[in-house]
């Protein structure tokens, strides 16, 4: 009975903490997609590369863009009130090995030139762990609305 107990015990004990790992990676992951947000914020290329391993694809508005793309995006000259907030809602975190897949919503709230817009996607991302940290590798985006 006891080796019963014992066995049932290390059971769950081992469900609890690969629970809590995954729990933890998906944070980390999902905060990957995050920062990357906040570097596309702020306009900040070096940032926008370091979440994104060097032959990432961005899929927007039908085109295929690359790390250099999306830049040369966002780094256009912008009013001086621009300012862009984003927030979360993730749907679904998956996590096999070094690969991870992220579905979320997106809704970026946008100042420029004394207007707010508010502008919401559904994403995709395809997020490969790199030397010890996670890096989008693919990032899927369709647009929902804009307000």
């Amino acid at each position: 009975m006891q080796k019963i107990n014992f066995l049932l015990f290390s059971l769950l004990f081992s469900a609890i903490t690969s629970a809590q790992t995954t729990n933890s990676e998906q944070v980390t992951v999902q905060q990957t997609i995050q920062n990357l947000f906040t570097a596309l914020s702020n306009r900040d290329s070096a940032g926008l590369r370091l979440h994104s391993t060097a032959d990432v694809h961005f899929y927007e508005y039908g085109e295929v863009w690359t790390i250099d793309t999306l830049i040369k995006k966002v780094m256009f000259i912008k009013p001086a009130d621009y300012k862009r907030t984003n927030s979360f809602d993730f749907v679904k975190t998956t996590i096999d090995g070094n690969t991870a897949w992220v579905t979320y919503y997106l809704q970026s709230e946008i100042t420029r030139n004394g207007k707010k817009e508010i502008v919401k996607w559904m994403e995709t991302v395809v997020l490969v762990k790199q030397k010890e940290q996670w890096k989008i590798q693919l990032l899927h985006s369709s647009l929902i609305s804009r307000t």
